[in-house]
């Protein structure tokens, strides 16, 4: 099976929420065929190094198969929760955005949407 590496992003979107300092993170991939291969590399320490700076301290991971779905709840990666933190618009779409730009996956060109500039340049040869 040819793999290629591509962010997140280029395969799955997210959603977040946040209550007190956790932040909830899904991700959805774009197609269903992709679920298993970001199981197996979307992982709980993966997404502890993605908030790191942050001062996270731990990831715990839901794998939710019949959507198919991964629910991340990331402690104390919101410096203190939305009413404490400093940081404009440090919760919500803004972490969802983190992980999708950070997070490289390997998968096969039939896992990224048509249309998709990632697999139009490797249908035309491009890396």
């Amino acid at each position: 099976m040819n793999m290629i590496e591509v962010p997140l992003h280029a395969v799955a979107h997210a959603r977040a929420g946040d209550k007190g300092n956790r932040s909830n993170i899904s991700v959805i991939p774009y197609l269903a065929d992709a679920f298993a291969l970001l199981v197996e590399q979307v992982t709980e320490e993966r997404m502890l190094a993605v908030f790191a700076h942050k001062g996270a301290t731990a990831v715990k991971r839901y794998v939710l198969p019949k959507l198919p779905a991964m629910n991340f709840v990331i402690d104390n990666a919101l410096e203190g929760g939305v009413n404490s933190s400093l940081g404009l618009d440090g919760h919500g779409k803004a972490l969802s955005f983190l992980v999708l730009g950070e997070i490289k996956v390997r998968v096969p060109v039939d896992c990224i949407p048509a249309g998709s500039p990632y697999r139009e340049a490797r249908a035309n040869g491009e890396r």
